[in-house]
């Protein structure tokens, strides 16, 4: 007979993956959390970290963030109150070379019943031919992109060669 933990480490084998792919754990973030295969890309690290959250693998957690995955892991013993639901991937783009990228995402959690949103922006490098997150590099909606008006006697971006004040200024 199969203990309570073994029971439920099979059901979370068998159900959807928490990174929402749509496909079962163990063929999906499953298997990047036992170290059977490394993440593919950036993209899929981050949801096998959402996963983790999502399952409560914290030492997966600790082996796949760069300033931590070289030291030993120690666990906490603490339960979270976050109960993780759901992610958002929103890009995914290579970085400055081969071996870094970025992904943005929201993750949906409920505390205390009530639905909260961590949106974010975060930095991944490759090494090893492994994927490591580093850290974030911005959380909430992207910034709000000003834009300069034109002053009265620059030219007019319509391109007609005039004076703003003397083409597209409305007064």
């Amino acid at each position: 007979m199969e203990t309570p933990s073994k029971d439920r480490e099979s059901a979370t084998l068998a159900r959807d993956c928490p990174c929402g792919s749509g496909r079962p754990f163990a063929q999906c973030c499953g298997a990047i959390h036992s170290g059977e295969r490394n993440a593919a890309d950036a993209e899929e690290l981050m949801r096998a970290r959402f996963s983790a959250h999502a399952v409560g693998d914290f030492a997966f957690l600790h082996r796949s963030y760069r300033p931590t995955a070289h030291q030993p892991y120690v666990a906490t013993g603490e339960a979270p109150s976050t109960q993780w639901t759901r992610l958002v991937i929103h890009n995914h783009a290579q970085g400055r070379t081969p071996d870094m990228a970025t992904v943005e995402f929201s993750a949906y959690a409920l505390e205390q019943g009530v639905e909260h949103v961590l949106h974010e922006k975060a930095e991944f490098v490759r090494e090893a031919g492994a994927w490591m997150y580093t850290r974030p590099l911005r959380e909430g909606p992207a910034p709000a992109v000003s834009v300069k008006k034109p002053g009265r006697n620059d030219p007019c971006s319509c391109g007609s060669g005039k004076k703003y004040k003397h083409c597209c200024l409305v007064v």
